[in-house]
């Protein structure tokens, strides 16, 4: 059986709860929510409610209804990216971004929107200093990875949001990587607009995910369409979330995402996180041993998320990965990890790194397996 390492692209597997949620979703109650007085109508709405509720208990927003349920992050940063800037606005982010944030802001670079780099160290930090000296006059929002997907670093941002929002600065962060390890609070840490992707860390299914939109936060629509509510009217309703979840949701997506949010709930977030953290010590300390690898990234486990990235000296990112998994059943991801900037940054450019990102099913005998294989490559 396959190990499977790349949690930080996907979780797996799923918990039982999760699966059994989509199978009995998808076999009894996948009506359209809101659209019909019906019985299943109404069932898969109380649905889809319990997951907004438990979406919102996750990132400590009091109002679920500003829960936006999305396909995933990707599609959370292009809504809060397009929904809040305009020609003419200046928005801050960071050199270690996903392209999911990059290729928005360069869309909009285009249509007028000034988009500032700030550039992070060689282990992926952005000093939250570097962040407010960048904040000249005019500044509309900072958008940043709370995260990084390639070296694991941990951002500031309970330093940065209260910052910003005392300056009157949008907050925009993506949450991909750190959603389902670190506690979020978008209240206390001042986050605005919160990019959060069900099937990571949060156990989800796939093609679920949320923006969640802070109080006071105006936001226009990507898709207009039908809501189930105010059908009589061809203007975009104004409330929230029907604002801004045109057309029929993933209730079977819903179902599962509800699911997985439970169980992170009932297993607990620092458990979770502990379970991660001590694998990945394991991995960082196995791989140190070993002359032939470098390693990228924070040294201290408690400002490094679910991602190690590393390289075996004369030895291509890609080669590795297709090693490991030919000859050893081990899965892990190669290459530039959909981040380019984020590798210019450490110096890993154009070839990459192997990442490996350990889940809450991976286990102490997983890490010593890949660390047997790596040595076996680095010496043979």
């Amino acid at each position: 059986m396959t190990i499977y390492l790349d949690n930080a692209a996907t979780s797996f597997p799923k918990p039982e709860t999760v699966c059994a949620a989509v199978d009995r979703a998808l076999r009894l109650g996948a009506a359209n929510p809101g659209r019909g007085g019906y019985r299943l109508s109404l069932e898969a709405g109380r649905m889809v409610l319990a997951a907004r509720s438990a979406a919102a208990r996750l990132v400590g927003m009091p109002d679920p209804a500003r829960i936006v349920f999305v396909a995933n992050a990707t599609e959370a940063l292009n809504l809060a990216l397009f929904g809040a800037l305009s020609p003419g606005d200046r928005v801050v982010t960071t050199s270690m971004e996903h392209n999911a944030m990059v290729r928005p802001l360069r869309a909009l670079a285009d249509r007028g929107v000034e988009v500032v780099r700030v550039p992070a160290g060689a282990d992926g930090f952005v000093a939250p200093d570097a962040v407010r000296k960048a904040c000249t006059p005019g500044t509309r929002m900072v958008a940043m990875t709370h995260c990084s997907n390639v070296t694991g670093t941990l951002q500031a941002i309970e330093e940065i949001g209260p910052w910003c929002r005392s300056q009157g600065i949008l907050f925009l962060v993506d949450a991909a990587q750190s959603a389902g390890l670190f506690p979020l609070d978008v209240v206390d840490m001042g986050i605005d607009l919160l990019a959060v992707p069900g099937h990571k860390a949060i156990m989800g299914p796939p093609g679920t995910g949320f923006l969640c939109v802070g109080e006071g936060v105006q936001l226009t629509p990507l898709l207009y369409g039908g809501t189930g509510t105010r059908s009589m009217s061809d203007e975009q309703p104004d409330e929230l979330p029907e604002r801004l979840e045109s057309g029929t949701l993933n209730v079977i997506g819903l179902a599962g995402l509800h699911a997985a949010l439970e169980f992170l709930h009932e297993i607990g977030l620092n458990r979770c996180r502990v379970h991660e953290r001590d694998l990945l010590s394991q991995l960082m300390e196995g791989l140190r041993r070993m002359p032939s690898v470098r390693l990228f990234g924070p040294t201290d486990p408690a400002r490094h998320g679910g991602a190690l990235s590393f390289t075996l000296e004369g030895l291509d990112p890609a080669a590795v990965g297709f090693r490991l998994d030919n000859e050893f059943d081990i899965g892990v991801r190669v290459g530039l990890h959909c981040a380019p900037e984020a590798h210019r940054t450490i110096g890993t450019f154009p070839e990459g790194t192997i990442r490996v990102s350990p889940g809450w099913f991976n286990t102490s005998d997983d890490i010593d397996r890949l660390l047997a294989a790596v040595q076996l490559l680095t010496t043979g």
